[in-house]
């Protein structure tokens, strides 16, 4: 199956804080804030929520294309994706400008302040869905300039190809029409339960609402799980126990990489999501979004002490 990955494409810089964000901040001074941390850890990683996600789909097999526009900082970012098997043929440069920037800093707790600097990502839109050679089976519209999030979508729906909508961060820049827009026609709505809440709040579509919209929607809810809606039936995908807690970042993208590598090979909802469940804390347990590694006969090993897969998985070992 032919998946195409378009959204953010990223350096990221993370950052430990040793204390508690909510120690630090006065709810009563929040409209003076003025806060600085000193940190006690800083590591630069690749990231973006296009490349992360394929990246955990080409360590299961597959073989994504990204669609992005990146900076004059790309070569070795490139050259890293290609090496794992990631489809980096449409990720265009721009000349003179910088690829996009992701700073996170993470207290004790796993709470998370970040920034981000758009760079290349703000050309995303001069890239068209409808200039490919070779039409994808679907699309995956994740976190990238807002126009590009609008553009997408609406080539997808001219030109019959299915599409994933996952708005992600961009839920706080987009308004409920558009949102509402977007979703209407879209196969998979992804989501975490508190950009539903956003989500929801904005369209004024309450859960039965939305799923008059897009065909399937995927709430991830953190240590439970997360929940799939189809048709009327929920499936729920319960967490994978961790061997210890690194670095949160990435594990959103990693969950969509394991169900999509999951939905390539046909599996059913149930096993799409346990796939994604792997993924998500392998994630978890190491510093940076793509630094988690493992064979595919380590990952069927692991999986089938958590879940029962019927021997679907074998199919990844070939």
């Amino acid at each position: 199956m032919d998946i195409l990955l378009t959204g953010s494409v990223a350096y990221d810089y993370l950052m430990t804080f040793p204390g508690a964000f909510k120690e630090q901040i006065l709810s009563e001074r929040l409209d003076s804030i003025s806060l600085s941390f000193l940190v006690d850890g800083m590591s630069k990683q690749r990231g973006g929520i296009a490349p992360n996600i394929a990246y955990t789909m080409a360590l299961l097999g597959e073989k994504p294309r990204v669609m992005a526009t990146v900076g004059v900082d790309f070569e070795e970012y490139r050259a890293w994706l290609d090496s794992k098997g990631v489809n980096t043929e449409l990720m265009k440069v721009v000349p003179g400008v910088f690829t996009a920037s992701f700073f996170a800093t993470t207290d004790q707790n796993s709470a998370q302040i970040a920034s981000f600097y758009p760079g290349a990502m703000g050309y995303s839109a001069t890239q068209s869905i409808k200039e490919l050679d070779k039409k994808p089976n679907l699309v995956i519209v994740s976190p990238s300039a807002p126009d590009a999030m609008m553009k997408f979508p609406a080539e997808c729906r001219e030109l019959g190809i299915p599409y994933l909508y996952d708005p992600s961060q961009q839920v706080l820049r987009l308004e409920g029409p558009e949102l509402a827009r977007d979703m209407e026609g879209a196969h998979f709505l992804f989501c975490n339960d508190y950009e539903f809440g956003l989500i929801s709040r904005k369209t004024g579509w309450n859960l039965e609402q939305i799923l008059e919209h897009v065909k399937v929607l995927v709430i991830t809810r953190g240590k439970d799980g997360a929940d799939l809606y189809s048709n009327g039936d929920v499936v729920h995908i319960a967490t994978v126990p961790e061997k210890e807690v690194a670095d949160p970042t990435g594990v959103g993208d990693a969950f969509r990489g394991g169900f999509l590598a999951g939905y390539a090979h046909g599996f059913d909802w149930k096993l799409c999501g346990e796939l994604g469940s792997l993924s998500a804390v392998y994630c978890l347990e190491q510093r940076g979004t793509q630094s988690h590694s493992y064979t595919r006969q380590e990952f069927v090993e692991r999986f089938r002490t958590n879940f029962d897969d019927g021997g679907k998985l074998n199919v990844l070992l070939k």
